[in-house]
């Protein structure tokens, strides 16, 4: 019997949360001690690590939010709901103009240039941190679960018509 894709995809989202979870408290470790003046030698490739990450796996993740939970979601006659799932879709904006001006500074001190502002740094990367944080928690407490169950509901139904 083939997986299903759609719960195989859940599975998906969830473990690259976790991931994003990881990867924030890396960048939360290293900007400490950036700021405690560590030798960049210390970090440069926790940074590089980071930086990847963000421009790859997490640009993903956000494009399959997008195109494979938020469109069902968008079809519901909950506002509350709705609203919920077009805050997330300006969030994925908002942060990706944020990484846009993030990850330049992150190669640049990964690859030991010194041309970072680090004022600069640390207000891109608190900002980066407040927009992942608030958006991971809104998508974990209620559009996860609510797509869940949806999901739940279609299998259900499926399992239904099967037996019928």
């Amino acid at each position: 019997m083939k997986p299903d894709t759609q719960s195989d995809r859940f599975q998906a989202l969830d473990a690259c949360h976790q991931q994003i979870h990881e990867h924030l408290e890396k960048l939360t470790g290293v900007l400490e001690q950036i700021q405690a003046g560590a030798d960049e030698a210390q970090y440069r490739d926790a940074v590089r690590v980071i930086e990847a990450f963000f421009s790859a796996t997490a640009r993903q993740h956000h494009a399959d939010e997008e195109k494979d939970i938020f469109p069902k979601l968008l079809a519901s006659d909950n506002a509350e709901l709705v609203h919920a799932v077009r805050t997330l879709q300006q969030d994925h904006g908002w942060i990706e103009q944020n990484w846009l001006e993030l990850a330049p500074m992150l190669r640049a001190i990964a690859d030991g240039e010194d041309w970072v502002d680090l004022a600069e740094l640390l207000h891109n990367v608190e900002v980066f941190l407040a927009l992942m944080h608030d958006h991971i928690v809104l998508e974990e407490t209620l559009i996860y679960p609510e797509a869940k169950g949806q999901f739940a509901v279609e299998l259900a139904a499926r399992a239904q018509r099967m037996t019928t």
